[in-house]
């Protein structure tokens, strides 16, 4: 079932399929796609795009990118916009992204977030990429 699952008012989690879908994308006015893989395709259309080339391996260093994407998901709240941040699956490295995000921007701690998150969302942070190398 193709679906953008919402995080916060302006942040979705999503796998790459859905990700992908410009009637998904059109439905929850989507204006900034993070896309945290190296080989995920990235959706079309008038939607801005990051890409976080990372594959989904605990040797990947994905705390350097915490503070870009997490400025990233603000700014474009901000103006108004939505962004979802999707892998593969929409399961690790995409979650962690989005916990960095609640621990950023809402002034979190890593076990708020983490309560947060495991109240309201199916799939987990990848917690061996919270930490630095």
């Amino acid at each position: 079932m193709l679906q953008l699952c919402k995080v916060t008012d302006s942040l979705f989690i999503s796998n790459a399929r859905s990700a992908c879908s410009p009637e998904l994308i059109q439905q929850e006015a989507v204006t900034l796609c993070i896309n945290v893989s190296k080989q995920q395709p990235s959706p079309t259309g008038r939607v801005i795009t990051l890409r976080i080339p990372v594959y989904d391996d605990p040797n990947e260093d994905l705390y350097q990118h915490f503070d870009q994407c997490a400025d990233a998901i603000a700014k474009e709240a901000i103006r108004g916009g939505h962004s979802v941040a999707y892998c593969k699956n929409g399961r690790s490295r995409s979650a962690t992204i989005c916990v960095a995000y609640l621990m950023k921007q809402q002034g979190l701690s890593l076990t708020e977030a983490f309560q947060w998150w495991s109240q309201t969302q199916v799939s987990g942070p990848s917690w061996r990429n919270m930490s630095r190398k």
